[in-house]
């Protein structure tokens, strides 16, 4: 094993299910930052989350001890700012989602429209209704073009698994019969792209660590990284021998992987 990591000086990891649940620090995880830095390689987080924004994801990791600035911190909805940009400069957008990614899109200069909207933008809402569900399938149905911050179907927390944006974009499908047009986040070519473009990294010498064969594991190994699940979240090993997504490396947790991390 130790021969991937002498190839590996970036790490893009995963929070929910990887690093964390809810508010709780997964056993060693803090020691594995720590670790990382030691070792002179580098990391940085990659949510598909998009029901928060990078803020105030620093600021919880803040909260939970580690010094970390809102740079470290890659999203779901700030790669979607950055496709609308480059795909639909100007359209008037129509945001399912929580008043933070509203106001993000808002700072980004992206024009949000609930009437007439141009572009339809499907993220993780936790203050989802019904009026608001009914709308968006309103507007899917109509034929805009409808894009999705990501695909996950299912959010870890400390107690369970709580419905994600995979779960409304198959309510929106019932309804509206459409799938999104694009899906920007993990496992996607388009998030893994603007990560390289935004931190440097290489894509040859980094690793996605997550715990979701769908996204996290498929981000890496389809589009050239290396691919590292950790078995603290969603994934089993069983559901491991049933994917067509491989990874190139599994671990318990990223605890396990510390022993790994001799100097670059």
């Amino acid at each position: 094993m130790g021969g991937y990591f002498s190839e590996i000086d970036f790490f893009i990891l995963d929070m929910d299910g990887t690093i964390y649940l809810g508010d709780q620090w997964i056993d060693g995880a803090m020691e594995f930052l720590q670790a990382v830095v030691q070792s002179g390689r580098q990391y940085v987080f990659l949510t598909n989350n998009s029901s928060k924004n990078a803020d105030i994801y620093a600021a919880k990791l803040r909260g939970m001890g580690l010094d970390i600035n809102k740079e470290k911190v890659i999203t779901s909805g700030q790669a979607t700012i950055a496709y609308l940009k480059q795909n639909h400069a100007a359209a008037k957008v129509f945001l399912l989602g929580n008043d933070l990614l509203k106001a993000e899109f808002s700072e980004a200069g992206i024009i949000l429209e609930e009437d007439y909207p141009e572009v339809v933008v499907t993220a993780f809402d936790t203050t989802l209704n019904y009026a608001k569900m009914c709308k968006v399938c309103d507007l899917v149905r109509a034929g805009l073009p409808y894009l999705a911050t990501h695909p996950d179907l299912n959010c870890p927390t400390e107690s369970g698994f709580i419905p994600d944006i995979g779960a409304i974009q198959a309510f929106i499908k019932a309804s509206a019969s459409r799938d999104p047009d694009h899906i920007i986040g993990k496992p996607n070519r388009t998030i893994m792209e603007y990560l390289l473009e935004r931190t440097g990294a290489i894509r040859e010498r980094s690793a996605v660590v997550g715990d979701r064969l769908y996204t996290d594991i498929a981000a890496g190994v389809n589009n050239g990284f290396t691919g590292i699940l950790v078995l603290s979240g969603e994934a089993t090993r069983a559901d491991v021998e049933k994917s067509p997504v491989k990874p190139h490396l599994i671990y318990p947790s990223v605890k396990e992987m510390i022993k790994e991390l001799s100097p670059s």
